[in-house]
């Protein structure tokens, strides 16, 4: 897409938001909604208005009463609570191999906001979940299978020691997210993200705290041109 096709890209004006239609012909994917902070009229607005173009719309960081409004105007709607993700819509075509590791349970919800996310991009998603490094075995036991995927998402908090470690045993891509989980010294996520960004295991790159979202759109976006690769 150049500059000019860029200024007559389409979007509609809700006056409290400006829907980007032509988001996915320039990203690959539909405007994704962050349903944080939005009123649940809004969320319901925004979501519809990106469904009736293109046919699935996904929104992270919802809540409840969000997604009592959206279901209203979109019956297909699902609440994902775990991960806080509303989605409306067939996900794209399930293709290439994505995994969405975790150092622990309390990181899931992080790691299915990004498991959802790669899905419905259309990633085919595999979940290695609790393979912490405290219990390395557990790793160990799933690293071959590990090894398959384009492209990995790990998902730590505490020291945030996981993504070195895998970054160390795989060859594809690592996409690390860092969560808020831990204690004191833990700084609400910033001893992981620290930890992840001096990782000493090339091919090791990360999102911000708790951004699930982020990672797993980065990995499906690995994974397409993986994939588009090996087909070329």
């Amino acid at each position: 897409m150049d500059l000019n096709e860029l200024k007559q890209g389409s979007y509609e004006d809700l006056e409290f938001a400006k829907v980007d239609h032509s988001r996915e012909a320039r990203s690959g994917f539909p405007e994704v909604v962050f349903c944080e902070r939005k009123t649940e009229d809004q969320v319901a607005q925004i979501m519809k208005a990106i469904y009736d173009r293109s046919g699935l719309v996904l929104g992270t960081r919802a809540n409840a009463a969000q997604y009592d409004a959206v279901k209203a105007v979109l019956p297909d709607a699902v609440f994902y609570e775990k991960a806080n993700v509303i989605t409306a819509g067939e996900p794209r075509e399930q293709i290439g191999n994505v995994a969405i590791c975790t150092a622990g349970t309390t990181d899931i919800p992080v790691a299915e906001e990004a498991a959802l996310t790669a899905y419905m991009c259309g990633a085919e998603v595999h979940r290695y979940y609790d393979v912490g490094v405290a219990g390395i075995h557990r790793l160990l036991d799933q690293v071959d299978d590990i090894r398959e995927a384009n492209a990995i998402v790990t998902v730590a908090g505490m020291e945030g020691a996981l993504a070195s470690v895998i970054g160390g045993l795989v060859n594809a891509p690592v996409v690390a997210c860092p969560t808020s989980v831990g204690y004191g010294a833990n700084f609400g996520g910033l001893s992981a993200l620290l930890a992840m960004l001096n990782s000493c295991a090339a091919g090791t790159a990360v999102v911000n705290i708790d951004n699930g979202f982020g990672a797993g759109f980065m990995a499906a976006k690995i994974n397409r041109q993986t994939v588009k690769g090996k087909e070329s």
